[in-house]
């Protein structure tokens, strides 16, 4: 039986990551320190004897023998890792090292989940793997953005000098169930306020778009990547490439759910990306992966399980 380390297991995606898995007949090890995660992620997995949760800081060295091991951890919302820069670009940069080394003690494959903020804010749409990136290092973003490119570099590094198994994805905005109410992201925020019959926050004009990839559709194209031939390290970008602005995703939402709410401008924020888009021609050569969930599939879905959280009937 494979055993499995999941970092960040009892977060949003980490806790479909454990789902998959023990459905593929892994032992499934599960660490988090539940900065972000909730063990009511993991409450049906814990009955399952072959998930074993821990809670426990990667940016603190740990010792375990696995055959693979999948690292989550991190805040991935903007309103979570800007309240606790300095513990984020720990978790980002220690906790990769220490994964890193029970790779190296252990000849266990590790996959870094990386992110599409290494890109910052792309001057190129959409974004491809070898395009370097237009980043503020010193911005209120940084400590995410930075510090999932240092991990990056790190596991290239553990690569070249240590002949270490690695994989790297870049994810791009994911959303579904088991997405936290209040994490600040767009979608999340959306549905919640439309819920409420409250205002929909748009920051500066709207124009601005994402590409949002449904959350089961990014779990199988990890696993894919975890379990793709030696060779094929990545980086490779997982995400949706059919673009929204955040005006059209507003109204969509808003009428998905029979809402009187209104859309609400304010100020950009700062170093907000214009633009981010997938260019996923990777995945699909060397994954034969693409996602399969429009948007307005994964929307019914998300908003059903947040109005079940609500108490509310659409």
């Amino acid at each position: 039986m494979m055993k499995t380390l999941v970092t960040g297991g009892a977060g949003f995606l980490g806790s479909h990551l454990c789902e998959l898995l023990l459905s593929k007949g892994h032992e499934v090890l599960c660490i988090d320190n539940l900065q972000t995660g909730t063990e009511n992620n993991i409450t049906q997995l814990q009955k399952n004897k072959n998930f074993k949760f821990m809670n426990h800081d990667i940016t603190f060295p740990i010792n375990v023998k696995v055959d693979q091991i999948y690292n989550l951890a991190c805040p991935a919302s903007p309103f979570d890792y800007q309240k606790t820069p300095v513990k984020t670009i720990k978790t980002n940069v220690l906790g990769a090292i220490n994964m890193l080394e029970i790779s190296k003690n252990t000849g266990a494959r590790i996959l870094q989940a990386s992110t599409s903020e290494v890109y910052g804010d792309p001057l190129t749409n959409p974004q491809t793997e070898d395009y370097w990136g237009n980043v503020n290092p010193i911005g209120v973003r940084s400590c995410y953005d930075e510090g999932k490119r240092c991990a990056e570099t790190m596991f290239f590094d553990y690569n070249r000098q240590y002949g270490l198994d690695i994989k790297v994805i870049r994810i791009f905005n994911t959303y579904g169930p088991k997405m936290n109410l209040f994490d600040g992201r767009v979608i999340s925020n959306f549905v919640v306020s439309a819920l409420q019959n409250k205002p929909l926050t748009v920051y500066g004009s709207g124009n601005q778009t994402r590409s949002f990839c449904f959350v089961t559709d990014l779990i199988d194209g990890m696993y894919l990547m975890m379990n793709s031939a030696a060779g094929i390290t990545g980086p490779i970008n997982l995400g949706n490439p059919v673009e929204i602005s955040m005006n059209a995703l507003a109204e969509k939402i808003i009428l998905m759910t029979k809402s009187s709410s209104k859309v609400l401008h304010l100020d950009a924020l700062q170093d907000d990306p214009r633009q981010r888009c997938p260019d996923i021609g990777l995945a699909s050569r060397y994954l034969r992966w693409k996602p399969n969930t429009s948007l307005t599939d994964g929307l019914d879905l998300t908003i059903d399980y947040f109005s079940k959280l609500l108490g509310y009937s659409i």
